[in-house]
């Protein structure tokens, strides 16, 4: 059994951050930032199979998802979300890998660029710094449907089907209800701001580009993109020029999977990641 605690950090201006800690406290540390429209659940099957592989894991509900503090003035920003994966990146005295999907991959891309994260290796799941359009328009479409929400939660198991066919569809729709809030008037909401979506650039997909570019410099330590072998959302284009920009960047594909990568294809993810850490981040702490 894999135990891990529930934890939240207050930044300094005062948002309340979720997150669940788990492993011991002096072990590596990696952090886990989903993606937009997700919640830290997202990460349940990969935070556990890296407790038992022996790190110490936080796994992050950013800003205005899950059960952290929606921003009071609605600031979504890149830099709110660096700021804040700085701030829980501060708490810890041991070295740091951050795991990010989407736009958790953004964000923690940037904050290492810009020096706000002292990482030592970088993940980023199925996003680079220029998401391809047609994958992109998908996501914003999902994002902006439903915002009226949902009668039941067969009705969001269905518009989840619908963006994700691939994925076999589960008999028991029940954990579904982790990605969703009941409110008074009886009706299901996903559990994210839906002021997210006003963001320019948008949060989710991330279109940060012009200050992940400038930013690309500054991320020097070993990094690694997962794919989905089925993604629309990392193409060739925005690989190879991710390639360019940082060199060093490792790539692991994993096949039949979408966008979600780590819940289509878990074991898969869950193994490519772990070597990757293995090579370049518990081997180069052991060594220093």
């Amino acid at each position: 059994m894999i135990d891990f605690v529930r934890h939240h950090y207050v930044t300094s201006g005062g948002l309340r951050l979720a997150a669940d800690i788990g492993g011991s406290p002096d072990a590596p540390a990696i952090i886990l930032m989903h993606g937009g429209g997700q919640t830290r659940h997202s990460w349940f099957g990969a935070m556990r199979r890296m407790i038992a592989e022996g790190y110490h894991v936080i796994n992050l509900d950013a800003r205005g998802h899950g059960e952290s503090d929606w921003a009071p003035d609605g600031d979504y920003s890149l830099d709110a979300r660096a700021s804040d994966l700085g701030y829980v990146a501060s708490t810890l005295r041991q070295p740091v890998a951050v795991v990010g999907a989407s736009m958790g991959g953004a964000t923690s891309f940037y904050a290492v660029g810009s020096g706000n994260v002292k990482a030592r290796a970088l993940v980023m799941v199925d996003i680079v710094l220029r998401p391809a359009k047609a994958g992109a328009e998908k996501i914003r479409k999902f994002m902006r449907a439903n915002l009226d929400g949902f009668a039941s939660i067969e009705d969001a198991a269905v518009a989840v089907a619908a963006y994700n066919p691939d994925r076999p569809r589960p008999s028991d729709p029940s954990g579904l209800m982790r990605n969703l809030r009941l409110k008074e008037n009886g009706r299901l909401y996903w559990h994210w701001d839906p002021r997210i979506m006003d963001e320019e650039p948008s949060a989710e997909p991330p279109a940060w580009v012009d200050k992940l570019l400038e930013v690309s410099s500054g991320v020097d330590i070993p990094t690694l993109v997962v794919r989905g072998g089925h993604s629309d959302v990392v193409d060739d284009e925005g690989l190879a020029e991710m390639l360019d920009l940082v060199p060093q960047t490792e790539v692991y594909d994993v096949s039949h999977a979408g966008h979600m990568v780590a819940g289509d294809k878990n074991d898969a993810f869950n193994r490519g990641v772990l070597e990757f850490l293995g090579r370049n981040f518990s081997a180069t702490i052991a060594s220093a």
